[in-house]
């Protein structure tokens, strides 16, 4: 069996899990992205949370986060039923190890977000409220301003 160049796996999980991210919200900020730049942020947004996945620091925060974007991703490009999908898996990794009420917030943001695309006023609803207790107990002035602000975004 051949094998492939030699080269540290390991630092290689860690750039692309950056690298991808970085460009996902790269071209979740663009505001007039083409279709073939639409497709791309679905593979980078999941590329980066594969790369995280084979990394040893992966733990609950930072599969939040992951599922977080990519649910956001989707939300972006209208496809209620995917941002559902991975807003619901950030909302496991947020409470499968408590990694606080800020996740936990922006999984809830996520499940709204999801649910205000789908046009399901009632749900989205009832998650935003959830986001909105949970940042009740953020204690950093500025990750609670941010929250809040995603969630004003759907008011």
């Amino acid at each position: 069996m051949a094998q492939g160049p030699e080269f540290d796996l390991s630092a290689a999980h860690k750039y692309f899990s950056a690298q991808c991210f970085n460009k996902t919200w790269e071209l979740l900020d663009k505001a007039d992205r083409t279709p073939e730049e639409d497709q791309d942020m679905i593979r980078t947004a999941l590329a980066s949370m594969w790369h995280w996945t084979q990394r040893d620091d992966c733990g609950a925060q930072q599969m939040s986060v992951g599922y977080w974007q990519v649910s956001r991703v989707y939300a972006a490009l209208g496809l209620a039923d995917p941002a559902r999908h991975y807003g619901r898996l950030c909302l496991e990794a947020s409470d499968a190890d408590d990694v606080g009420p800020f996740f936990v917030g922006y999984a809830y943001e996520a499940l709204a977000r999801a649910e205000w695309i789908a046009g399901n006023a009632e749900k989205k609803q009832e998650y935003l409220e959830e986001a909105r207790k949970a940042a009740e107990s953020v204690d950093d002035a500025d990750s609670k301003k941010m929250l809040l602000d995603d969630l004003a975004t759907m008011a």
